[in-house]
C-alpha cells in the first residue's frame, strides 16, 4: 500500500509526462504546422474556440469533481453521470450545428459554418471519455492516461502534418483535433475496464449535481472569461491577428497550463483524502504553492526573456507580430497554478458555493479592462489580463487561505523568493540576449542554458528549499526507475 506522498510523487510524475508529453509532441507539430499554414488558419480556429470550450463545460457539468470529491462512488453514480454526459453531448453538438451560420455572421466568415458542424463532434466523443478519465483520476493513476493521451497527440499529429502537406489547410487543424480526442476516447475505453450499467439514478443524479451546479456555472464563468480573448479579437481585430495571438497563447500553454493542468489533476484527488484533517491539509497544501511556483516563475519568465529568438527560429519570421504577446501573456501564465491550486482548497472542503460567487466577483471586476482593451488594442487587452490574474489572485488565496489558516501574506512570504530568482534569472538571460553576437538559433540556445546554470547555481550556492526538495523528489524517482530497471534485467 503506497504512502500518500508516494501516491502524489508517483501521480505527480505521471501527471507531468502525460501533460508535458501531450503539450510538448503538440507543441512540437504546432511548430510544424506553423511553418505549413498562415495565421489566418490559425485564426479561424481561434474563433470557434470559445464555443467548444463552452459547451465542453455544459457537458462535465462539475460532476468530474463532484465524483472525485466523494470518497465511496458506485457504479450507479458513475453510470448516472455517463448518460447525463451522453445526452447534453449530443444536444450541444446539435446546438452547434444549428448555431454555425450565426456564428459565421458575427465573425463575417462564412468559411467558420462546415469547421464549427464538423468541430461540434468532439463533444460527443468528450462526452464518452469524461466518466473514464475521473475513475483514473481518482485512483491517482495517471500512467495509464500519460500513455494514452502521448499516442492520441502523436497519432493526430501526423494525420494533421499530413494533410497540411497536402494542402488541407484548416481542415489539417479540425482534423488534429477532432482524431486527437478519438484516440484518446478509444484507448481508454480499450485499457479501462469500468462499462456503464443501464442505470440512472434520480438519487445520485441530485446527490452530485447539488456539488456540481454551483461548479458548472463558475466552469462557464472561467471558460468565458479565459476564451472571451478570442471572441473579442476575432470580431473586432483581424482573422490574422487572431491567428498570432492564437500562436503566442500556445507557447504559453506549454508550461503555464501544462502545469496548472498536472497540478490540478493530482491535487484535488489527493487534498480531498485530507479534507478532514485541517493540519495535514495545510502542510501539504503550502509544500504544493511552494514548489510549484518555484517551477512556473522560472519556465514562464525565462520564456518571455527569450520569446524573440524563440518564436522567429521556430516557427519563422512571418510570426513576428506573435513575439510581444507572448511576452506579456507569460505575466499572466505565471499566475494560473497559483489561482487553480487555491480554488481547488475550496472545492477540497466542500466550498463550491464560495467557489461561485468569487468566480462571479473576479469577473465582473474584468469587464471594465476588457471594454478599455478593445478600444485601446490587443497588448493593452493583455495588460489588462495581467492586472485581473493579479487581483484574482488576491481575492483567491483570501478566502482558501482563509479556511486553513494558510493567508495571503504567508503565501506571498513563501513564494518571494521564488520570484525574486526567477526574475533576476530571467533579466540575465534577456540581456544576455542583448550582447551575444551570434544567430537566433545559437542566441536561444545560450540563453536557455545560461538560464539553466544560473538556477543550479543560485540554487545550490544558496541552499534554496523549494529547489533542493524538488531536486530530492526528481533524484528520487530516477533511483525507483533505476531500480525497476535493474528487477527487470
Amino acid at each position: 500500500m503506497l504512502s500518500l506522498k508516494q501516491k502524489t510523487v508517483s501521480g505527480l510524475s505521471w501527471s507531468f509526462i502525460d501533460q508535458m508529453g501531450n503539450l510538448g509532441i503538440s507543441f512540437i507539430v504546432g511548430i510544424v504546422l506553423a511553418r505549413l499554414l498562415s495565421p489566418r488558419e490559425f485564426g479561424l480556429i481561434g474563433m470557434i474556440t470559445v464555443f467548444i470550450a463552452l459547451s465542453e463545460s455544459f457537458i462535465n457539468s462539475g460532476f468530474s469533481d463532484a465524483l472525485i470529491r466523494k470518497k465511496n462512488c458506485t457504479n450507479t453514480d458513475y453510470s448516472t453521470v455517463f448518460y447525463f454526459n451522453l445526452v447534453v453531448g449530443v444536444l450541444f453538438a446539435a446546438i452547434l450545428y444549428v448555431s454555425a451560420p450565426a456564428i459565421a455572421v458575427f465573425f463575417n466568415e462564412n468559411e467558420l459554418i462546415p469547421i464549427v458542424r464538423v468541430m461540434g463532434i468532439i463533444l460527443i466523443i468528450d462526452s464518452l471519455t469524461i466518466i473514464q478519465r475521473t475513475i483514473l483520476t481518482k485512483r491517482i493513476d495517471f500512467k495509464l492516461q500519460a500513455r494514452i493521451s502521448i499516442i492520441a497527440s502523436i497519432g493526430s499529429g501526423v494525420i494533421a502534418i499530413v494533410m497540411a502537406f497536402n494542402n488541407y489547410g484548416v481542415w489539417s487543424l479540425v482534423a488534429q483535433r477532432i482524431s486527437r480526442q478519438a484516440l484518446n476516447s478509444f484507448f481508454l475505453w480499450l485499457w479501462n475496464n469500468w462499462r456503464p450499467k443501464f442505470i440512472f439514478s434520480w438519487k445520485s443524479f441530485k446527490e452530485l449535481f447539488g456539488f456540481g451546479n454551483k461548479l458548472l456555472i463558475s466552469g462557464l464563468i472561467s471558460t468565458l472569461y479565459e476564451n472571451i480573448y478570442f471572441l473579442i479579437i476575432g470580431k473586432f481585430f483581424s482573422t490574422e491577428t487572431l491567428g498570432y495571438y492564437t500562436k503566442a497563447n500556445d507557447f504559453k500553454r506549454v508550461p503555464s497550463e501544462g502545469l496548472n493542468g498536472i497540478i490540478s489533476r493530482v491535487s484535488y484527488p489527493v487534498l480531498s483524502t485530507l479534507q478532514d484533517d485541517k493540519s495535514r491539509l495545510k502542510q501539504n497544501f503550502k509544500r504544493l504553492i511552494r514548489s510549484t511556483v518555484f517551477i512556473t516563475f522560472i519556465l514562464m519568465l525565462g520564456m518571455a526573456a527569450v520569446a524573440e529568438p524563440m518564436i522567429i527560429t521556430l516557427i519563422g519570421e512571418k510570426w513576428r507580430q506573435s513575439i510581444v504577446f507572448l511576452q506579456l501573456l507569460c505575466f499572466v501564465g505565471m499566475m494560473y497554478p497559483l489561482h487553480a491550486l487555491n480554488l481547488n482548497m475550496l472545492k477540497v472542503l466542500g466550498r463550491s458555493d464560495l467557489f461561485l460567487k468569487l468566480e462571479i466577483i473576479k469577473k465582473v471586476l474584468a469587464i471594465p479592462v476588457i471594454i478599455i482593451g478593445i478600444y485601446l488594442g490587443i497588448e493593452a487587452l493583455i495588460i489588462g489580463m495581467i492586472i485581473n490574474s493579479q487581483i484574482s489572485y488576491f481575492i483567491n488565496s483570501y478566502w482558501s487561505g482563509k479556511l486553513i489558516d494558510y493567508h495571503t501574506k504567508d503565501q506571498i512570504k513563501d513564494i518571494t523568493p521564488a520570484f525574486l530568482l526567477s526574475l533576476s534569472m530571467s533579466i540575465a538571460v534577456f540581456l544576455l540576449g542583448l550582447i551575444i553576437p551570434f544567430g537566433l538559433i545559437w542566441n536561444l540556445i545560450i540563453q536557455i542554458c545560461f538560464g539553466a546554470i544560473y538556477i543550479f547555481i543560485i540554487g545550490e550556492l544558496f541552499k534554496v528549499k523549494d529547489y533542493l526538495y524538488i531536486k530530492l523528489i526528481v533524484v528520487e524517482q530516477l533511483q525507483t526507475i533505476k531500480s525497476e530497471l535493474k528487477k527487470r534485467k
